[in-house]
């Protein structure tokens, strides 16, 4: 069955998803970028393979995503996925379902901070950003769309109706805050820990969770994409050259980027979601 590693795009998923690699699949602790091969993206084409003949026709997607979930299932293990998809239902198709799915890690970020990331993520300016988090472009039932660079589609929907898809169910849920990543990283490694041996047996200890947390920390991993170690980077829009993916990390303040009138518009439009999240009072 499936543990989903979920969220908005640009909210930390990468970090989270280097940190449970070096985890489950190294002995001693050490990340390096090879291990994020082992923690495989949902929905890609190699998973619909021989199901979708027409990977621009999102109607027959949707139809089969829990035929390929159940395609990767028959291997009878846990298997480990990141996705930016919401757990939406269009018409009839639900994105997963409970024969399918074990657990889920939910990574939010505050949205006011993921503006500017997604706006150098996409080659957007802010304005555009914005849209992006609020309303993005609409198709049927309300939700929205993002083309992946394989030419797989990914339902985004709003920030907040993102957030509540993959967080209403509350059982084998947790719950990681970008902004805790950034305080206290080894106290979100040993949630991560606790919530992942529920289901799956691997060794750990304080040397390796130190190493983990070294190797995997926002300054680590920028300097191992500097160096050209990195292979999920996408293309500016425009010069067509690579994206820094590791971009501003813990100096992403919102304060300092957002005008107050942006700022207070997002917090109206989320304003339930944000106080729940702590985020505003």
């Amino acid at each position: 069955m499936i543990i989903w590693l979920a969220s908005y795009p640009k909210s930390g998923n990468t970090w989270v998803r280097s940190m449970i690699a070096a985890l489950i699949h190294s002995n001693d602790g050490v990340f390096n970028f090879e291990l994020l091969k082992n923690i495989q993206q949902f929905p890609e084409k190699k998973f619909f393979k021989d199901i979708i003949n027409d990977f621009s026709n999102f109607n027959e997607i949707k139809q089969n995503w829990i035929e390929a979930q159940e395609r990767i299932n028959l291997n009878n293990k846990i298997n480990l996925f990141k996705t930016h998809q919401g757990k939406y239902t269009v018409g009839e198709h639900n994105f997963t379902n409970n024969d399918n799915t074990l657990g889920v890690i939910y990574v939010v970020r505050d949205p006011r901070n993921l503006i500017k990331s997604i706006s150098n993520h996409f080659t957007l300016d802010l304005e555009k950003s914005y849209h992006f988090l609020t309303s993005s472009e609409i198709i049927g039932n309300g939700k929205s769309w993002s083309e992946r660079q394989d030419g797989m589609y990914n339902l985004l929907g709003r920030w907040n109706d993102h957030y509540r898809s993959w967080t209403r169910v509350k059982d084998n849920l947790l719950l990681v805050k970008y902004e805790n990543l950034i305080l206290d990283p080894k106290n979100e490694l040993l949630k991560i820990i606790k919530f992942l041996k529920q289901f799956i047996n691997f060794e750990t200890n304080e040397n390796k969770n130190n190493k983990i947390l070294e190797t995997t920390s926002f300054e680590n991993l920028k300097s191992m994409e500097n160096k050209g170690l990195f292979k999920e980077n996408v293309l500016n829009k425009e010069t067509k050259s690579k994206v820094d993916f590791f971009h501003l990390g813990p100096e992403n303040n919102w304060q300092n980027l957002l005008d107050k009138k942006m700022a207070e518009d997002i917090e109206k439009k989320f304003k339930n979601e944000m106080k729940e999240l702590e985020y505003i009072d």
